[in-house]
């Protein structure tokens, strides 16, 4: 009987060391979640774009939160308040990151996705955030537009072009 169940164990050994192996998984895939995490918009009339959505960021009010992916494809959520700018019809989002886990995804993939959500007020059909927006964030390399950018001369700012906005969710 051990004989046996140290056989059954073996070739379950064997079997799960083969279907592990890339030859028979491929590695994971990275996916949009931006686009294909809802195919609705539940709250797609309180979105926010645009002049309306640079103000709501720079009232400093109301939620924020930047996402990226962490070298292990791992996710990587950080809260703080971030600040928005306009040049020539473009927005971009100022990020004022310290040196640590999300600054260095940030500049290693060059992509973030932030969220901005509008604190509920007192008179608001919900008492949750359900207007603002998801945006999809590419990061600025040139050097000489980021300081351009940079009116508050705010050391080590990061600045991200909005690419894509959608409402919460």
């Amino acid at each position: 009987m051990k004989k046996l169940l140290i056989l059954i164990l073996l070739v379950s050994l064997c079997c799960a060391t083969a279907l592990a192996s890339e030859d028979v998984i491929p590695p994971a895939e990275i996916v949009d979640s931006v686009t294909t995490a809802s195919v609705a918009d539940y709250y797609g009339a309180f979105g926010l774009s645009g002049q309306e959505l640079m103000d709501a960021i720079n009232s400093q009010t109301g939620f924020y939160l930047v996402s990226t992916v962490n070298e292990d494809l791992t996710p990587n959520a950080a809260f703080f308040i971030f600040g928005c700018v306009e040049d020539e019809g473009k927005y971009y989002i100022q990020l004022g990151i310290a040196e640590n886990q999300t600054r260095q995804n940030i500049l290693r993939t060059g992509e973030a996705v932030a969220v901005y959500g509008v604190a509920p007020g007192a008179d608001a059909p919900f008492a949750y955030a359900t207007s603002g927006a998801r945006m999809k964030l590419q990061l600025v390399t040139d050097e000489a537009f980021t300081a351009r950018l940079n009116t508050t001369g705010y050391p080590g700012v990061l600045f991200a072009e909005i690419v894509e906005v959608r409402p919460l969710g």
